[in-house]
């Protein structure tokens, strides 16, 4: 029953993490963190965003795939930009291990609801691509941090900067924020292993679900207009947002 649970776990981030350039861990960190006890597997935060890790690096494996092959992947962008998130995401893997992450998510939960409120404000602005503002290097280094410490893939910071900062139309904010994602993630993910908190066997689980995801999360993202999908992406970041401050203030 655990696997089975953590497995359509790791299939609905999947899905929602292609869909939306995000690691799929603001699926999985809240869902195995308050599923699993309850199904008499005890977590703790640490062990859920360890095994997140994994689907992220999952989620930019198959999904940037699939982004590649339809050509929306900015890869000159991505490789470009992956050098200041693997640092930050390092650097907030190592904090994860030493660090109680409540003042950090209230500050992130701050700027998910900022980021959702600039997307949603700009739903009326036709999409032209744009010159890259000098922010977007130390934001996409934050993007990093907030990986590394809380799991979620760094998705739901680098899609907004890319879009809003970067000059990027949302479609390809959301396809190269996947396929960097990916080389973020493998940092991390050894971190946390090295630190003992990685359950190997919920990890694989997690893996393979979110694989199948996806996949077919990538395909689906193409048949939903832009305006939709800002929509979308901007009321995931705000349940996101309530989700951070209900658990480290409740």
């Amino acid at each position: 029953m655990i696997l089975l649970s953590t497995l359509l776990i790791g299939l609905l981030a999947g899905v929602l993490g292609a869909i939306l350039g995000l690691g799929g861990g603001v699926v999985v960190v809240p869902a195995m963190e308050f599923l699993l006890p309850r199904l008499g597997h005890p977590l703790t935060i640490g062990q859920a965003v360890a095994i997140s890790q994994f689907s992220v690096l999952a989620v930019g494996l198959a999904g940037a795939a699939s982004y590649l092959q339809q050509g929306l992947v900015r890869a000159r962008t991505g490789y470009l930009l992956s050098p200041y998130t693997i640092v930050g995401g390092a650097l907030g893997s190592f904090l994860g291990l030493v660090l109680p992450a409540r003042a950090v998510a209230t500050v992130f939960a701050m700027l998910l609801l900022y980021s959702a409120y600039t997307l949603v404000r700009g739903l009326k602005r036709v999409e032209v691509e744009r010159e890259p503002s000098r922010l977007v290097p130390p934001a996409m280094t934050f993007a990093g941090v907030m990986s590394g410490l809380l799991g979620i893939g760094g998705g739901t910071v680098q899609v907004p900067v890319m879009n809003l900062l970067g000059g990027l139309p949302i479609r390809q904010a959301i396809a190269t924020s996947t396929f960097i994602m990916g080389l973020t993630a493998v940092g991390n993910a050894l971190i946390y292993q090295a630190g003992g908190l990685l359950n190997a066997q919920l990890a694989c689980a997690i893996a393979f679900g979110v694989l199948i995801g996806a996949r077919a999360g990538a395909g689906l993202q193409k048949r939903i207009p832009d305006r939709e999908l800002k929509i979308f992406f901007a009321g995931l970041v705000t349940l996101t947002a309530v989700q951070l401050l209900y658990k480290y203030w409740s």
